[in-house]
């Protein structure tokens, strides 16, 4: 199977719904695949309806049966295989990534190791499935296992392509369920090529991918599909739960967005703070594109204006250009849809009375693709809009606050609780502010990065469930309790 690392050879590719472990075309057609630098079509993709869904459900259903059966070491090795075929494609997957989302070639080619790393990471967790003993009688046994849901359908983001499709199988199939995997809209590219090659190690059915605007509501509408994964906006999120709602009663978790908050108190080490800011905003690598940025800079008033002129200069020397370039830190946004969402928030910051210290526009030197540039808001209303709304885009707005309560105050003042962060010097004020955080993720004195093993999830409208822990793995299983009366 030849390389796609070109754009000719991208163009050229046969693209396939992968079902049972075969590539197949759609019964609803193709529809074309576009590059966010230069808005031209680089392929076109199978564009999946209903049936085609049911398709792939059937494949799934079919294989679930022998794949339960398959010892927890066994799929576990298989699993591990997976992440060994994607590290043999690393640029492969890190030019798919690049070409159909935007995202930096430099940048993708972590995430093509960390998605590695989290299918290893629960290979590695198989014979923590087991479930246990517990002594409810003196004269009998009762024991607890746990038990695979099915066909499980995960439905991920265009934010970090390979990541999410390769990493977020990899919990359910050590669980013992087959996957029906749907990728964003924008990015199908690295999740379609990522099931042909795991067709080489997965027996067929266990894992099948469908592309295409009506995939998803077909994959949440179908009643054998009883565990449903999804990450995305909030707003989906709300259908997704009313949706399988109408067919069935499943189980749905759900990582959604954030509007979230970093708080720095004027004892920070504020050369560390400034590159947190431009870190956990997530500027470089996905133009802020990220549920977990830290869109909201609460800064202490007495270092406010330093830390604003710095963070301004910091992203003033940020390199926007060619996703496929290695030097390149900020690439254009996936969509122009998701241009036009950041334009208008942009304008609303105006309106609202924010100041603009940077950016606010299209950047010189390109007249072609969904760029744009790194902004910065300060004085920004935190009642106002742009500061309780996600904008999912590379809009920050810096808010300054007169103490520690008030910022926690104001962190804690939206719909959202995904992640926090505090800096400071002091012990004791590190642990109250993340005592009183509203946030199922904190950092003390960092922000953005995450540490796998480690539960990832929101409060609030960000969400239910955590992920990239043992608690994702779990959530995979149903737990069967078992009475064995010996008398």
């Amino acid at each position: 199977m030849s390389s796609l690392t070109t754009r000719d050879s991208v163009a050229g590719h046969a693209w396939a719904l992968q079902v049972g472990g075969a590539g197949r075309p759609a019964d609803g057609g193709r529809r074309p695949v576009e590059d966010p630098a230069t808005e031209d079509t680089i392929a076109e993709v199978p564009d999946a309806d209903e049936r085609d869904v049911g398709l792939a459900v059937d494949a799934a259903a079919a294989a679930f049966p022998a794949w339960r059966r398959t010892a927890a070491r066994d799929r576990a090795r298989l699993v591990r295989g997976l992440a060994d075929v994607v590290r043999e494609h690393v640029e492969e997957f890190a030019f798919l990534d690049a070409l159909d989302g935007g995202f930096p070639i430099t940048n993708m080619r972590n995430d093509v190791g960390w998605a590695a790393e989290l299918l290893e990471l629960f290979a590695d967790w198989a014979l923590q499935l087991g479930g246990e003993t517990i002594p409810a009688s003196a004269d009998h046994l009762h024991y607890t296992v746990r038990e695979p849901f099915g066909v499980v359908g995960r439905i991920v983001p265009f934010n970090h392509p390979i990541f999410f499709a390769a990493g977020k199988v990899a919990a359910p199939l050590v669980a013992g369920n087959t996957v029906v995997l749907k990728p964003a809209d924008q990015t199908p590219l690295s999740a379609l090529r990522f099931a042909e090659l795991a067709n080489q190690v997965l027996p067929p059915g266990v894992l099948n991918v469908v592309t295409g605007p009506r995939a998803g509501h077909a994959l949440v509408a179908d009643p054998r599909v009883r565990r449903l994964a999804f990450i995305g906006s909030d707003a989906v999120g709300r259908a997704i739960q009313r949706d399988a709602a109408e067919v069935g009663v499943k189980h749905v978790t759900l990582e959604l967005g954030g509007k979230n908050a970093m708080i720095v108190l004027p004892d920070a080490d504020l050369d560390a703070a400034v590159a947190g800011v431009v870190s956990g905003m997530n500027f470089v690598g996905s133009t802020g594109q990220s549920c977990g940025s830290n869109s909201r800079i609460l800064v202490h008033a007495e270092i406010a204006a330093e830390l604003t002129d710095r963070v301004v200069a910091r992203l003033g020397e940020l390199r926007l250009g060619s996703p496929l370039d290695a030097a390149t830190q900020v690439g254009p946004l996936v969509s122009e849809a998701q241009r036009q969402r950041t334009e208008r928030y942009v304008e609303l910051g105006r309106r609202e009375g924010a100041r603009l210290r940077l950016g606010g526009r299209r950047p010189d030197g390109f007249p072609r693709g969904w760029f744009y540039a790194p902004t910065v808001f300060d004085e920004v209303d935190p009642g106002s809009q742009l500061g309780q709304q996600e904008v999912f885009g590379p809009v920050l707005s810096i808010m300054p606050v007169p103490d520690l309560d008030q910022a926690i105050e104001i962190a804690n003042a939206v719909e959202y609780g995904l992640t926090a962060s505090i800096w400071t010097a002091d012990v004791k004020t590190a642990h109250r502010a993340v005592r009183d955080l509203d946030a199922g993720y904190v950092w003390v004195n960092g922000s953005g990065r995450h540490f796998w093993g480690v539960p990832f999830g929101g409060t609030k409208s960000s969400g239910v469930g955590r992920e990239e822990g043992l608690e994702e793995l779990h959530s995979f299983t149903q737990t069967k309790a078992v009475h064995v009366l010996l008398d």
